[in-house]
């Protein structure tokens, strides 16, 4: 039976020492009472700030955002990695920081960059694995095999992983995170660095392991991994969720999401006058003297609309281009920066 995980209102500060004194001036002393001389207060870094989610079982789940918005830290605490400042989270019906033994038997993780042992085969780090989890010798000698053919690595099963590319790694990283079946797979940037044949095998294989029932939590700032992959995303910035729902359900969100490139053989100032009174028309702007772009709720329902103004007007619409409404959209609707920044 799939199991799902929800948060409520977890927060996550930091604290790390203020940063050497530069250019020759020295740190300020004093403080607060009690406090040696010299010693200035820790500066707070919020990482996380009252993330709310809730994820179905046997959902493909993405959190989307820029490098430091809290991706990882929220799959952090909720693997057991990180502990909260405050709030809670759940696996299952399992308190995640009081009942970590029995989170940690239900999930399976794979960070952002790839921890294995050096001093060890490709093989004997997934039968090891298997071992920490009470498999039989048989049965994880079958998983490990079997998931050595799944990623594409039986053969280089007995050689030592110190040799392998960063594609390699990654790859193994997800078979052993796999390797005890879990019930909820966390995936912090699968994809990064990957070439795009390995990304596709990827994305194949998370496919084919929620089909099994199997729910899958991944974090990325790839818009089009969170398009392929996920049924549902948060989009998260500043440590703060700023929207959840279907990929094409935010997409559909933006207002004037639908940019239409027009090029006629001219236009008037009243050819750009009535597209602007275009029902879903947002914004107009003229490009040259041949040339609109047209931001729309509606793509192609709008040109016969466009074709009729242009032929009343006396100008000739010569080409269209329709750009839909993308998620790098969206996040640049919401917080008006880049997902890359």
């Amino acid at each position: 039976m799939a199991i799902g995980l929800h948060t409520q209102d977890l927060r996550k500060i930091y604290s790390s020492a203020p940063p050497f004194a530069a250019g020759g001036v020295s740190a300020p002393r004093g403080g607060a009472p009690g406090e040696k001389p010299g010693r200035q207060p820790k500066p707070q870094i919020v990482a996380l700030d009252g993330i709310s989610l809730a994820v179905e079982p046997g959902e493909i789940f993405g959190l989307l955002g820029p490098n430091g918005a809290g991706k990882s830290t929220t799959v952090g605490v909720l693997t057991t990695r990180v502990r909260p400042t405050s709030g809670e989270a759940w696996i299952g019906e399992y308190a995640v920081w009081k009942e970590q033994a029995a989170v940690k038997r239900l999930i399976g993780v794979v960070p952002q960059r790839p921890n294995l042992d050096f001093s060890l085969t490709a093989s004997e780090i997934l039968t090891f694995h298997g071992a920490y989890f009470g498999l039989s010798t048989k049965e994880r000698n079958e998983r490990a095999a079997a998931l050595l053919e799944k990623f594409k690595l039986t053969d280089r099963a007995n050689q030592m992983v110190r040799g392998f590319s960063g594609g390699m790694m990654q790859r193994l990283s997800i078979a052993r995170a796999m390797m005890h079946d879990p019930q909820v797979l966390f995936l912090d940037e699968p994809s990064a660095g990957l070439d795009p044949q390995t990304r596709i095998l990827l994305w194949e294989i998370i496919r084919e392991y929620n089909q099994a029932g199997k729910t899958v939590l991944l974090t990325t700032h790839n818009m089009e991994e969170a398009d392929a992959l996920c049924q549902r995303l948060a989009i998260i910035d500043h440590g703060k969720v700023i929207a959840i729902d279907t990929p094409s359900g935010l997409k559909g969100s933006i207002p004037g999401a639908f940019l239409l490139r027009l090029r006629f053989a001219k236009h008037t100032p009243g050819l750009l006058l009535g597209l602007q009174s275009l029902s879903g028309v947002r914004e107009v702007r003229s490009q040259d003297t041949t040339g609109a772009d047209v931001y729309a709720d509606r793509g192609g329902s709008l040109i016969p609309e466009i074709a009729s103004l242009a032929s009343t007007t006396g100008a000739e619409l010569v080409d269209v281009h329709i750009s839909e409404p993308s998620l790098e959209n969206l996040f640049l609707h919401h917080t008006g920066r880049s997902l890359r920044d």
